[in-house]
């Protein structure tokens, strides 16, 4: 029987750019970039009373500078501003943060491989979307912001301090211990509010959907490993930069690694009747999620596959052996 997961996915009443007070130490501001991948937008959180802490400035809006810069009280300034990985929705906005604050940036560093542009692998699920379907989504995407219409990774961003697993930084009244939590990004860092036993889990582990981890820096070895990383520890509440906040995080947790050790038991079940492609199977395997969804999803399954070539489970059958997006695999 498949897990079942439990998301969180009602945000209540907001509204797009005011701040609400939701722990005694988080304020939240949520963006208004919504779209398949980013939920209802990205939400940044403002950490402490005085001097501020920012996790995940957002994409780079200066509308949403503003309305960070509004949620502070007459006697307050953002003094810190972490990172928790380098994807357009979290990064980009930290420069202009800096430029008007002058807050030091915190976080594991500079993205890391991004994937070679390569016309001839690239899976197509256009025989899956009907014309209505397609304007929709060109409709869609004209009618964002300029700087919203570039998505993937910031490959500009750099952190003025860069964090390792452990370290912690001190406020005046908040602390903050960073965790390294690689799989969806390799610099993906999560980052624990001792005060209050909460964690900013990023897009490690969302509330609204599972997350994405899309190779070369992506890695399901690393993301499994990940998230059997939080499970011993004590946090009360996660708090994703997309989505609600998550209660009973362990069994939330749990949940996330069963259905990825479910994931990869299908992608087993597929390669049992033969040698297939990616594209192949994605359709079938996310026939109910929007299909603007389904080439992130085939990224999540090509990390899957990597991961089974790599422990000897599955080889690839081109003539080139790479194992890319479009090619065939096969069970050991």
């Amino acid at each position: 029987m498949a897990t079942k997961i439990e998301h969180h996915q009602d945000l209540g009443d907001f509204n797009y750019g005011a701040s609400d007070q939701v722990t005694p130490l988080i304020r939240r501001v949520i963006c208004k970039n919504p779209t398949p991948f980013t939920y209802k937008g990205t939400g940044t959180y403002l950490v402490g009373q005085g001097e501020i802490a920012v996790i995940d400035p957002g994409p780079p809006l200066e509308s949403h500078l503003d309305d960070i810069l509004a949620a502070l009280g007459p006697d307050e300034q953002i003094t810190h501003a972490f990172i928790t990985h380098t994807h357009s929705d979290h990064s980009p906005l930290t420069k202009q943060l800096k430029e008007r604050t002058g807050a030091i940036s915190y976080g594991f560093g500079p993205h890391g491989s991004v994937k070679e542009d390569d016309p001839e692998d690239r899976v197509d699920f256009s025989e899956f979307i009907s014309e209505k379907e397609q304007e929709q989504y060109r409709q869609e995407f004209e009618e964002l912001p300029e700087e919203l219409k570039r998505e993937g990774a910031d490959t500009e961003f750099s952190p003025d301090v860069f964090l390792r697993d452990g370290d912690i930084v001190h406020g005046p009244n908040w602390t903050i211990r960073s965790i390294h939590t690689p799989g969806h990004c390799s610099n993906h860092l999560c980052f624990e509010l001792e005060e209050e036993k909460s964690l900013f889990s990023g897009d490690h582990v969302m509330g609204w959907a599972t997350s994405v981890v899309g190779p070369p820096d992506g890695s399901m070895k690393d993301y499994m490993r990940s998230l059997r990383k939080l499970l011993p520890l004590d946090h009360q509440r996660y708090w994703p930069t997309h989505g609600p906040a998550i209660p009973k995080p362990v069994e939330y947790v749990q949940s996330f690694i069963n259905h990825r050790e479910e994931r990869e038991d299908q992608i087993i079940g597929f390669l049992q009747s033969g040698p297939q492609k990616i594209a192949d199977f994605v359709p079938v395997m996310y026939e109910k999620y929007d299909k603007r969804l389904w080439y992130p999803a085939a990224g999540s399954v090509h990390a899957h596959l990597l991961h089974m070539v790599e422990t000897g489970r599955a080889e690839v059958l081109d003539e080139h052996g790479q194992p890319k997006l479009t090619s065939t695999y096969q069970l050991l």
